[in-house]
């Protein structure tokens, strides 16, 4: 059998009906007969191109409204049956079963039918049967068979035909891995739909849908390939962001841009975080970005040069200068004003992403992490206390201002790399301790960068003097709230649970700290 398949017959059955007319008028135009069904022979008769229903080849109707139209011998056969096989031609002829050389399809819309949050039996109803069954057929028999899944296939296959007089095996064999990869997907999707309904988040099959978005130059090191792949769920953030200008965004970009938003997702008044290697580097509320962008640099501003910035209102030009002044990789918002994208724009190399929208720090979801030979699933740390959630241990409890910069801190804190400790005052940051292997050298570091910040600052005292502090885990000793109040702590937010919590109680009293118990431990590795 020749590599150089020509179409004489194609079956086009698509919900998606972008470039739909063009390629059948193409088709069409080369003698090729077109068989279709439904809404895709309505659009392309309205648009003067031959059709044969599917009804009329098979000389069976369509029944129980539209549930099956193309599960017969005479599509599947068409579909299934080897060119290269002697007795399987035979057969096709005796039953009248004519060859079909090309397949479009693309299936029901289910994920965008759930993601609108439709009614049950409306979901149902968008699960495709036929579809996909006429799919892995093509697929299967790509040796005599095209299949087309999508609607950028169009103008591929339209070239390779003009150039070739068919299509080659080569791509047939690339669109039915695109195939398997779609079906598989869209049962992914439907299957996680139905365990979600079911109230089960960890099901005894758990597949994954994932679209490719955007091919990586590499990984998080050039020796490394990477690609990006979107779900479906259109959480607002990467996934959802339209890059207004800079350069193609890389692994690490990704990674510690999506750091940043959710963060900065876990406040209503106007935030910033500034992030570098996927830890907080900086951050504060105020009455405005641009001052916010001031109190979140003032933390550590050594580590903010070639940082990602998150914003969670609309950017304005004040706030967009103060970040500009500084090198900055990437700048993620729900929005920016004109104002603010003209002032971007003079930095061509920033990436300015803007994600329409901001995500729910509270909404369920899975997180996932890869080990060697599986992966981890957990659900998404969307806990979050606020004062009533809070247990006051010590003879002095926080003072209303106090008491807002614990809260504040503890939710910094959430996304700080374990060990984490996390210095506030006035709902900024003012020293970060990240990624150590015990929580006392995590407290020393924030307090040293606290030191260090107001040097940079020309303050006198270090910013740490005064503040709050929060742990993402109970102190297991004394020592690690001793250096917190050596540093100037004031006031300690932090899960308890330790068999020493008695010794670090007595501690802070001595001390003369407030201490709050959360009852939440927030580790993040």
């Amino acid at each position: 059998m020749s590599d150089i398949l020509p179409i004489r017959r194609a079956l086009i059955s698509v919900s998606d009906k972008a470039g739909l007319v063009e390629f059948g008028r193409f088709l069409a135009g080369r003698g090729t007969e077109i068989l279709s069904t439904g809404g895709t022979a309505r659009a392309l008769r309205e648009a003067g191109v031959p059709v044969k229903d599917v009804s009329e080849h098979t000389g069976f109707p369509e029944i129980l409204d539209g549930r099956v139209k193309t599960l017969v011998p005479q599509v599947h056969g068409g579909i299934l049956g080897r060119r290269d096989l002697a007795e399987h031609l035979a057969q096709m002829a005796s039953h009248g079963i004519a060859p079909i050389d090309l397949v479009a399809v693309n299936l029901y819309p289910f994920e965008a039918t759930v993601a609108a949050g439709a009614s049950f039996d409306d979901c149902i109803e968008n699960i495709d049967i036929g579809g996909p069954a006429m799919i892995r057929s093509a697929a299967k028999n790509h040796a005599g068979v095209a299949v087309l899944t999508e609607p950028a296939h169009f103008d591929d296959v339209r070239a390779e035909i003009e150039a070739q007089g068919g299509t080659t095996l080569a791509t047939r064999r690339r669109l039915a891995a695109a195939a398997y990869a779609r079906t598989a997907a869209y049962d992914a999707a439907i299957s996680g739909w139905f365990a979600r309904q079911e109230g089960q988040d960890f099901p005894p099959r758990l597949a994954l849908p994932g679209v490719l978005r955007q091919g990586l130059r590499y990984g998080e090191n050039p020796h490394q390939n990477a690609a990006f792949y979107v779900d479906g769920s259109n959480r607002p953030g990467i996934a959802t962001a339209r890059q207004v200008q800079g350069k193609e965004l890389s692994y690490n970009n990704l990674n510690d841009t999506d750091a940043a938003f959710e963060c900065v997702a876990e406040f209503d008044r106007p935030a910033i975080v500034i992030v570098k290697h996927a830890n907080p580097c900086g951050v504060a509320i105020a009455g405005n970005l641009a001052a916010a962008w001031d109190s979140a640099l003032l933390c550590d501003p050594v580590s903010a040069f070639g940082g990602i910035v998150a914003a969670n209102s609309t950017l304005d030009a004040a706030a967009a200068e103060k970040i500009t002044a500084i090198f900055t990789e990437v700048v993620i918002a729900p929005d920016a004003d004109d104002a603010a994208q003209a002032v971007f724009a003079r930095k061509k190399n920033l990436r300015l992403l803007l994600t329409g929208g901001m995500p729910d720090a509270t909404a369920p979801g899975l997180a996932f992490k890869s080990v060697a030979g599986g992966f981890l699933a957990q659900s998404r740390d969307a806990g979050r206390v606020d004062e009533a959630a809070l247990k006051v241990v010590t003879q002095r409890a926080p003072s209303r201002s106090e008491m807002a910069d614990l809260i504040f801190a503890f939710r910094v804190c959430k996304h700080v790399k374990s060990n984490a400790i996390v210095y506030a005052k006035g709902l900024a940051t003012v020293g970060i301790g990240a990624g150590q292997m015990n929580r006392v050298e995590s407290s020393r570091i924030a307090a040293w960068k606290s030191e260090a910040a107001a040097k940079a600052a020309g303050i006198e005292r270090p910013l740490a003097e005064g503040s709050v502090v929060a742990s993402d885990a109970f102190f297991p000793f004394a020592d690690g709230l001793e250096t917190a109040a050596a540093a100037g702590a004031t006031a300690v937010i932090q899960p308890g649970g330790s068999i020493r919590d008695a010794e670090v109680i007595a501690a802070a009293d001595k001390a003369g700290l407030a201490m709050v118990f959360t009852g939440m431990r927030h580790f993040r590795h």
